[in-house]
């Protein structure tokens, strides 16, 4: 079974919830980020998502986007962080998400991508911006390696738009909580258990909410309603303030272990 199914499973049958936490791979290095992910599971996360750096990354923010930039001017590249997901396999079996943009799987080639990452122990891939319709091909080799196809809802997406996404979803759902670039923000959207509703209309797939949690009682109103809890932004941020240090790696384990208290007790 896939990791991401087998954690979902067992959080299942203890009525918990995945904390998720994002970074981008290579910022500030490689090693760091071995380090963070490591040190990030011993913190309480579930599931880890790690972002391929990229020169346009349209749906991130200002935080993100100079994540990726400053991976980019330190060379890290796709391949680099398929080498890093195998060699983290020799500490850690936590689930592993890439949240990528398309252009550097294509690069890259579908099928020697899907083959690369199912052998690294990549668990699942969020290819931003691929709507379903133009997945297919890349999802087949995804599909074909056990590795999961992870699609993004929008509170744009209607009725119609949300059957036809969760026809095409595995491992979870990925609900963005509001519209725009990711980012810290101070409230949470007053119809997030609505949406949320609707998508459980037509699935039963786990659905995680991310964009803009950044606060213990964001946390704590989205594990009320969904399956689990994406946060980003505000790691990234604490990352870009520590720099290379092990002060930044400290200061991320405290944080987090402070934003996964509502819902690890």
């Amino acid at each position: 079974m896939n990791r991401i199914d087998e954690k979902f499973a067992q959080l299942n049958k203890m009525s918990g919830k995945a904390f998720i936490p994002y970074i981008t791979a290579g910022d500030p290095n490689l090693k760091r980020t071995r380090e963070l992910v490591l040190e990030l599971e011993n913190s309480g996360a579930d599931i880890i998502e790690l972002g391929i750096p990229f020169s346009d990354p349209l749906a991130d923010g200002k935080t993100n986007q100079e994540a990726a930039e400053r991976a980019l001017i330190n060379g890290v590249t796709l391949a680099d962080v398929i080498n890093l997901v195998a060699d983290l396999r020799k500490e850690t079996q936590i689930p592993i998400v890439f949240f990528t943009y398309l252009n550097p799987v294509y690069q890259y080639g579908y099928e020697k991508f899907a083959a690369d990452a199912a052998k690294a122990g990549v668990d699942g891939v969020l290819a931003l911006d691929v709507p379903p319709e133009e997945s297919v091909s890349l999802k087949k080799e995804l599909d074909g390696n056990d590795v999961k196809m992870i699609f993004l809802i929008t509170p744009t997406s209607n009725e119609e738009r949300v059957k036809k996404i969760t026809k095409q979803a595995s491992g979870f759902i990925y609900y963005v909580s509001r519209t725009g670039v990711t980012g810290v923000t101070d409230k949470l959207s007053d119809d997030l258990e609505e949406q949320i509703n609707l998508i459980r209309k037509y699935s039963n797939i786990p659905i995680a909410v991310g964009f803009g949690i950044s606060k213990p009682e964001h946390v704590s109103r989205v594990a009320k309603i969904a399956d689990g809890v994406i946060v980003g932004s505000a790691i990234v941020k604490k990352i870009a303030d520590g720099g290379d240090s092990d002060e930044m790696v400290n200061d991320i384990k405290n944080f987090v272990r402070n934003l996964v208290k509502p819902i690890k007790k």
